[in-house]
């Protein structure tokens, strides 16, 4: 987004009565945090799903690298790995940023209903 239309909707956000700024913040980042749940749980389940196939893990390989009889299939998957356990560990860096929105609110009024 260019920045005149990024400073536009700063302004027009902040032209909000504070309570209305806070909901929106709040309820949007608990739908935000539903859907990096819902990310979350399809890396783990790919990473899992590899380490099944394989009998192995991410930490293993890279300690070791791949087997000499590692097939090409073998090489996408490990690169597929990598990929997702890159998403599951910032999935799970920014749950931790948003949860703290959700449970405590924007303001020090809080609202501590909301992500229970």
């Amino acid at each position: 987004m260019p920045a005149e239309v990024n400073t536009q909707i700063e302004n027009t956000f902040l032209s909000l009565p504070p309570l209305e700024r806070e909901a929106i913040i709040t309820h949007g980042a608990v739908i935000r945090l539903s859907s990096l749940k819902q990310r979350l749980f399809l890396a783990q389940s790919k990473v899992r799903s590899f380490e099944e196939k394989y009998q192995t893990t991410l930490e293993t390989l890279n300690a070791n690298g791949l087997p000499d009889q590692a097939d090409y299939e073998m090489h996408e998957d490990y690169l597929m790995l990598m990929h997702w356990t890159e998403v599951a560990a910032q999935c799970e860096k920014d749950l931790a940023a948003l949860e703290k929105i959700a449970s405590r609110g924007l303001f020090s009024g809080g609202t501590g209903h909301v992500g229970s």
